[in-house]
Parts: structure tokens; sequence; C-alpha cells
């Protein structure tokens, strides 16, 4: 059973990942890692803060001569920024003469002081980053490795920047350069340059601005998931993983919102049958039905809302003194949706991860790839 826990500060020393339930023997390269920790920054509309930090992985447990063992694995993240910021976020006794009293809207910050009965929103916001991605995109980047050996690839891509939205264009698995090769990584090249614009008005008028993104699951064979119990659906587990990413306020699986005003006699994929077995001519479930893949191209989307760090910040009122107050500024983005896309790659790669590992099991790479080939093969006769 695949799991995965985080742990760290956006401005600690690093970020810790711990990924258990590996099968021994899967590929593990940290420049390959690296790289994919590198596409989190992709973005136009990204701050400066992108080039400062650095994402400095190291691998302390689990991994030997480039392979997992079949026990736990460990990764660092380290923090390029630490040596600026180890007096304010000190492990030893002492506290800060800078507290933060005045709590962003839209962020953790207020809730998280009433919650753990601080005035200083640093205690929070430290934690409830964004820059915990980092360290979820490690498990993400492990799950997609071990998808890959039973012929499973995850890809996203922007489909709407503010008003600005692309055409329903669908990219296959081997656009995946050509779609990062983007500033706004958006498939539709038609709408970039009015992306990049919207942008840049927001960056002009000292806003923000968010976005949809949609991430597509290839591969995936028939009965992935179950119907058996509420926690097994796999639609439920990703939407669950999607909303748990920061800035996400809506998942729509498929058709999603659509279907609730489309008649049923036209809003299901009909099934048919042919040389290639079962097949739908149609795609408005998303790949998903009953809690299970139904060997179609599994199809997710999600809003990203404007990112609540403003450089004209919004009201909020001082947790000491109780007056009205302007919320503080960190650094921020304008916008972050194509990074929200390689974040909720990673976050749909690790629940198919988990599911596969459960259909198919093995101790090692080999056990599950036989296991799928076998599953795969029952399909094709069926």
């Amino acid at each position: 059973m695949l799991r995965f826990l985080t742990a760290g500060e956006s401005h600690g020393p690093a970020l810790v990942t711990i990924v258990e339930g590996l099968p021994a023997g899967l590929e593990v390269d940290a420049a390959r890692l690296a790289a994919e920790l590198a596409r989190r920054r992709l973005g136009h509309g990204r701050s400066k803060r992108m080039a400062i930090e650095e994402d400095r992985v190291e691998i302390v447990g689990g991994v030997r001569f480039g392979r997992t063992l079949g026990g736990p694995v460990a990764v660092l993240v380290h923090n390029t920024e630490w040596p600026r910021w180890q007096e304010e976020m000190a492990i030893g006794p002492g506290e800060t003469d800078k507290p933060l009293r005045s709590p962003r809207p839209g962020h953790a910050d207020l809730s998280g002081m009433l919650k753990y009965d601080t005035h200083d929103a640093r205690d929070i916001l430290e934690r409830a980053s964004a820059r915990e991605t980092a360290a979820r995109t490690v498990a993400g980047h492990l799950a997609r490795r071990l998808l890959g050996e039973v012929g499973i690839e995850v890809l996203s891509h922007v489909v709407a920047i503010g008003t600005v939205t692309a055409a329903d264009l669908r990219p296959g698995a081997e656009n995946r350069d050509a779609i990062d090769a983007s500033p706004v990584r958006v498939f539709d090249r038609s709408v970039e340059a009015a992306m990049v614009a919207a942008i840049d008005a927001a960056h002009d008028a000292r806003d923000t601005v968010g976005g949809v993104v949609e991430v597509l699951g290839f591969g995936v064979p028939a009965g992935v998931g179950s119907h058996v119990q509420w926690d097994r659906r796999l639609d439920g587990n990703l939407a669950r993983a999607m909303m748990s990413i920061p800035a996400v306020k809506a998942v729509e699986i498929g058709a999603g919102w659509a279907l609730a005003a489309t008649p049923g006699s036209v809003a299901h994929d009909e099934i048919e049958y042919g040389r290639e077995g079962f097949h739908r001519s149609t795609d408005r479930a998303g790949g998903i039905e009953g809690g299970m893949s139904t060997g179609q191209t599994i199809r997710v989307r999600l809003a990203a809302k404007p990112l609540s760090t403003l450089m004209r910040p919004l009201a909020t009122v001082d947790v000491v003194t109780k007056e009205a107050a302007e919320a503080f500024r960190e650094r921020s983005d304008v916008c972050a949706v194509p990074a929200t896309g390689v974040v909720a790659e990673q976050a749909m790669a690790w629940v198919l991860a988990v599911e596969v590992g459960r259909m198919f099991g093995g101790d090692t790479v080999g056990d599950l790839r036989s296991a799928a080939a076998a599953y795969r093969a029952r399909l094709a006769g069926f």
C-alpha cells in the first residue's frame, strides 16, 4: 500500500518527503527528480523567487545504485534561502520581533491562528504555503515512474487564464515537451499571446489572475478503482487529491457541470463493440464510471482562484489590537496556473499509482509488470 508524508516549512532548512510501499527495483534518478521539480516553477507570471528557490535534491534512504530497495524512500529538498531565514525560523528557543499580526484574506492565516492559538501568522503560512507542493512533487514523480512501468502516463495543460479560454483540443502524452515550452503551458498556441497579456494586465494592475487546468491520464486500463467502498472510488480520490492543491476551488471530471443540464438520453457514453473490443465514441464521463476507470483517457479539470497575496493588500484586522489594518505582503506570483497543472499531474499520478499498486501488488517492479500485463491480456480476451 503506497503512502507518503511530507514535512518542512516554506523558509525552513528543507522539505522532507517519505514514500512507503514502492516495490523494489524501480529506477530513481536524482537528476530526473530535480528536473520534475523545475517544471513546477514554470509559467509566465511567477515571481523572481522562482529563480531564488532552487530545488536541491538529496535522496537519503531507500535507494541503492539507482533503484529502490523496497523500503521507504526519503528525499530532502533543500532550501537554498535557509541562511537568510535561519534566525527568523530558528528551531531552538526564542521568539520573533516581527510577528505577522494582520492575516491575509484568502489564505490559511486567520483560521490557522485561531486554531493553533498564535498571534503570528508565520506559524501558519510557512506550512500552508504552496511551497509544500515541492515535497508532494517528489512523491508524484516516484508515482509517475511506477506508472510508467505499466504503460500509464499523465499530462496537464492550461485551458483558461482569466477570461481567455483555449479551444477544446486534446493533447497526447507525446505533447508534453511542447506544452512545457509554452510560457503558459497551453496546447492551443493560438491563445498563448492573449493569456500572457492577461497575466501582464493583472501585473500592471497590481492584481492576480486564476484559471483552469486539465489533467489527462493515458493508458489506464478499465477497472482501476472500485465501487465497493466510498473511499475506493477513483473519482472521489482524484477529486480529493486535486482539491488539496493550494488555490484550487473546484474540480470537474469529464463533462462535469454541463451534465447537470443535459438529458440522460444524451449524457452518457454509449457502449460499442468492434475489432478492438469494447469502446465508446464519446467521452462525457471523463474515463470514469461507478468509481472505476472505463479504459478511456481519464480527464479532470480544476479551477484555481486568483492568488491571495496582492501587491495592493486587502482589508483585514490586526489580531492583537482588533483594529482595521492592511494585510501583510509576502513575495507572491501574479499567476501560478501553469505550475498548478504540474502539481495536479503529481496528484493524479499518486492516486493512480495507489490503485495500480492495490490491483497488481508485487514486492518487485517485475512482479507488478507481470500482473498488469496478465490483467490487460484478460481484458483483451473478455
